[in-house]
């Protein structure tokens, strides 16, 4: 009796989600992709297009993404005039994965999706990805037909219950952020929503998220699983799972996402969002973030607030990763370098005309204790590796990170250009080559603030999927 309650109660929440999207009189356009390749080239293939049963819920007064963010952009265009109606830049789970060794020798195909508001006429959607200079170049596109006879639109109902975590005004005024559960037990329901609510709650103490909370709708959604907790390959742990989240990704131990688009994206529907994180049921350390698609978080994990924030910085704003010790599964960047379109790291390529504004009199590069830093991380990440290799309990592990940030605070601290905004050698997975703009950042260690340059970068997106905060 349990569950044909809980899909009356959906359907009833979802009926009053209606009015306050009543003037997004569009519906929601989802066209579901195939993309593979290799590390040598890729292709797409279209796999369906789908009505869902939510009106567009985005801002209509910025439908054109001028931000320059992702590793894709796709465009929509009429398909009479030409005239570009939407737009977004994005990253992709392949574009990560051609990164790395498998890639150079076995293609593969990832699923993808493309959302924009319902047109009236047929469109052309195009994809373009960055060429060997970082500029955007067309690879692909195909036509759309509103009215065409294989688009699906079958309403089926909603499978389970949306929470409003978050509530500051209409959908279209507001970043709509869902938060779906996975590895979450029919017991453990009331449990997914205390995880998110205390997550959120914290986000919202992390500035520019503090001054721009009202600016947020969240919303929380999950459907139960046989057995609690997710799949972790690497210690022969295997659970059945709602949307596909496990460890072990492209052999990363602590790099957790899904491969599976339908999966989340079939839940995702029944609730209003213009990005998706998805909190996973472990207390083992672990997260991933991939621009414009979604991000991920172990809920139970001592760092948990740190990777909740971390990794929506990646997904959301698509903020570059500022360290470069910690071991990932990418393959490191070609030699000749370009300026990265990340935000928050530069390649210094003409230190006269900085992306970002240096502090005044900062030397360009900014001077910090380098050497030293990489000398304990050395045998910090020796000391990480162990406790893995060893299955020592995550208490250890977690200890093991508080030292660190102990360490490197007080390595920092007092230091000339401490505070500065500058260029400091080291970022993008890389020792050199690459600079992040401040000493410390929350896309560098486990610190508690983002830098002034990252903040920026969070706002302009914000202010891309808003229309300002409710008086």
């Amino acid at each position: 009796m349990r569950q044909p309650s809980r899909i009356l109660i959906a359907l009833v929440v979802l009926a009053g989600l209606l009015p306050a999207l009543a003037h997004a009189t569009p519906a929601t356009l989802r066209v579901d992709l195939q993309h593979g390749g290799d590390a040598h080239g890729e292709h797409y293939a279209l796999e369906r297009v789908v009505v869902e049963p939510l009106p567009w819920a985005g801002n209509p007064e910025r439908p054109i993404d001028d931000s320059n963010r992702g590793v894709n952009l796709f465009e929509v265009f009429d398909a009479a005039s030409g005239k570009l109606l939407y737009s977004r830049g994005y990253s992709t789970v392949f574009g990560e994965w051609r990164t790395t060794e498998q890639a150079a020798s076995q293609p593969r195909s990832f699923q993808e999706s493309l959302r924009f508001p319902m047109p009236d006429q047929p469109v052309r959607l195009r994809v373009s990805a960055r060429d060997a200079g970082n500029r955007f170049a067309p690879v692909w596109e195909t036509t759309v037909d509103p009215k065409a006879l294989d688009i699906e639109r079958v309403a089926r109902p909603a499978p389970a219950t949306p929470i409003a975590i978050h509530r500051s005004g209409p959908s279209p005024q507001k970043v709509d952020l869902l938060l779906l559960g996975d590895g979450y037990a029919a017991d453990e329901l009331d449990k997914f929503e205390a995880d998110a609510r205390r997550l959120v709650v914290h986000l919202f103490t992390v500035s520019p998220f503090k001054e721009r909370a009202g600016d947020f709708n969240v919303w929380a959604l999950t459907v139960p699983v046989p057995v609690s907790g997710i799949t972790r390959p690497s210690t022969d742990t295997h659970r059945a799972s709602a949307l596909g989240v496990r460890y072990d990704i492209f052999g990363s131990e602590r790099y957790a996402l899904t491969l599976d688009n339908r999966a989340w994206r079939e839940l995702a529907q029944y609730a209003p969002y213009d990005v998706v994180q998805i909190l996973f049921n472990s207390e083992t350390y672990g997260g991933g973030g991939i621009f414009g698609q979604f991000s991920t978080v172990a809920a139970d994990n001592d760092w948990a607030n740190y990777l909740f924030v971390h990794e929506f910085g990646h997904h959301f704003a698509g903020l570059a990763d500022e360290y470069y010790t910690s071991p990932v599964a990418y393959a490191a960047a070609a030699t000749t370098r370009i300026e990265p379109w990340e935000p928050n790291v530069t390649a210094l390529l003409d230190p006269a005309r900085l992306k970002w504004q240096a502090s005044p009199a900062t030397p360009l590069p900014t001077p910090w204790p380098k050497a030293g830093f990489e000398a304990f991380q050395r045998e910090n990440q020796a000391r990480r590796a162990k406790l893995r290799e060893q299955r020592r309990p995550e208490s250890e592990m977690s200890a093991l990170f508080s030292a660190e940030q102990r360490h490197v605070e007080a390595l920092f601290d007092g230091k000339p250009h401490a505070h500065a905004i500058g260029a400091f050698e080291g970022a993008n997975y890389e020792a050199t080559g690459y600079y992040r703009p401040q000493l410390q950042c929350l896309m560098f260690t486990r610190s508690e603030a983002f830098c002034h340059v990252c903040q920026d970068g969070i706002e302009a997106i914000i202010d891309l999927y808003s229309r300002g905060a409710t008086p």
